[in-house]
Formats: C-alpha cells, structure tokens, sequence
C-alpha cells in the first residue's frame, strides 16, 4: 500500500530575487537542504558593513546546506540582466520550476520627505522587478508545468487592502508593495490554465533583517527571525500549484495548517510576547 508522497523540493529549480541576505537567503537554504538547485539573483557582490551577506557568501551558505547554487548578479529592473539570468539558469540546470520573487525596496515616509529617485527604486524593484522576472520566467515555467512537475511563482507581499490607515503615512511604499500584490492576483488567474501557482506570502510580525535595522526605532529583539517565511515558503512551494493559487497567505496561518502552534523558536529573543505587528495586516 502506497503512503503520501513524500513533500520535497528535492530535485527542483528555484530561482530567488534578493537573495543575498535575510528572507530570500532562509527561504534558499531551507530549499537547499531538500537538495533543491537555487539560481541566486541580487545585487550585493562586494561587502558593506552597512548590510552584511554577499552573493557569493550567500552562495556558500547554500551549497553547505546540501543545494547547488548559482549566484547571478543581477538588477531586477533591467530586463536584459534578467533575460540573461534566465539563459543561465536553464544551462546550468536545464530549466526553472519555481520562481520566488523577494526582492523589494522601502521607504517608510510620507509624500514631502519621498525623493522621486526613492519612489523611482521602490517602484523599479517591487513592481518593474517583479513583473520582469516573472516575465522572463515564463517560458520555462510553462515548460516546467507541461511535464507535470510542481511548477510556483511565490512573491514576497501582503494581501491587499483598500483601508486609507495603510497608505496614508507612505503611500509610495503601499503602492509598490500591492504592485507585487496585483501581481499575484493577476497572474493567479492568467497562468491558472497552464498549471502554475501563484501565491503571495506575508508575516505577521516584523521581521529581524538588515534592512529592517536600518529603520530607525526598530527593536529587532521584538521581531522574528527569517526562518518563519522560509518554512511558510517550503510549505506553501511543496504544496500542489494546481490546487493552491491565487491566495495571499500569512506565514503564522500556513504553520498552523502544518499543525506548527508553537512559534517561539522563530523569535529572535525566544519568550517575547510583545512582538512587533508588521504592516498591513488588520
């Protein structure tokens, strides 16, 4: 008698935006432990002390945790690098399965203290990027599709929302992360018939990154660490993309469907109750 098949990612192409650092290296690594191959895109191949993590470094964290890894370096919103992340992807590994569009700019400030070239990047990276990348993706993910493997588009952004308290104090930053939203809303229903997932997945509490540090007034021993979105990723990426798409899912909820309650182990100071909401979430 046959069991469940087994739940894997084993064997699959992700190809991850931002991947250099915080959520997008977690959800890397959690994959490569699966023993997934994991085409790397960010822009960060020298170190700054600012923001910790380079590609290559990435890179190695990957191939430790039992994945093969290619880092690419690549800007998002230049749709030529992109093609030619793609072109690169499928000669190392043949193809794509899944894509994981994480990268994302933010800006948190109201309309007379956003410079156009901050609005210029948050719509470049979140939107533009998102859009291209998936864009790019596309031919091989339908291919992927067509020889009935798990194929996924998973983007990093929250459900969306018509509320005035969400866009009111940085409405450029709202507007760009519901463009990655409108995304997968949109996607959802045009790539429904060819098989392919598109999700959307977002934390409830914020999240301790390097990008988050640089915010002022953030407590990061207030937050959770990566490793939530990574294992609300694995779960949402080894589910059937056929049966699951179109939603908008919160990282506590996919856990809790898993039968995973118990979230302490993802705060960075395990036993804090007091844990910082993140955005967008009523």
């Amino acid at each position: 008698m046959s069991g469940t098949p087994e739940r894997t990612l084993r064997g699959q192409t992700l190809l991850i935006t931002g991947c250099s650092r915080g959520i997008g290296l977690a959800i890397a690594t959690r994959a490569a432990r699966d023993g997934a191959n994991i085409v790397m895109l960010a822009k960060t191949v020298e170190p700054n002390p600012r923001l910790p993590g380079t590609l290559g470094s990435a890179a190695a964290e990957v191939e430790a945790a039992g994945g093969r890894a290619l880092p690419v370096a690549t800007d998002i919103r230049d749709e030529n690098a992109v093609a030619a992340a793609v072109r690169a992807a499928v000669e190392r590994f043949g193809g794509i399965d899944i894509l994981v569009n994480n990268a994302s700019a933010i800006n948190l400030t109201p309309t007379p203290a956003t410079p156009m070239k901050r609005f210029d990047l948050m719509f470049g990276v979140n939107v533009r990027g998102t859009y291209a990348c998936t864009q790019a993706c596309l031919a091989e993910l339908i291919r992927s599709a067509g020889a009935g493997r798990n194929t996924h588009i998973l983007n990093m952004s929250p459900p969306l929302s018509l509320k005035p308290h969400w866009f009111a104090p940085h409405v450029a930053y709202t507007m760009a992360k519901y463009g990655m939203s409108m995304c997968t809303l949109g996607h959802a229903g045009e790539f429904r018939a060819q098989g392919i997932g598109v999700n959307s997945l977002w934390p409830r509490t914020a999240i301790a990154t390097a990008a988050l540090q640089m915010i002022p007034g953030i407590d990061l021993n207030k937050c959770r660490k990566p490793d939530i979105l990574a294992d609300a990723a694995w779960s949402i990426l080894t589910r059937s993309a056929r049966a699951t798409t179109g939603n908008f899912f919160i990282d506590d909820e996919v856990l809790a469907a898993e039968g995973i309650s118990d979230l302490d182990r993802y705060a960075v100071v395990p036993g804090t109750r007091d844990l910082i909401a993140d955005f967008f979430l009523d």
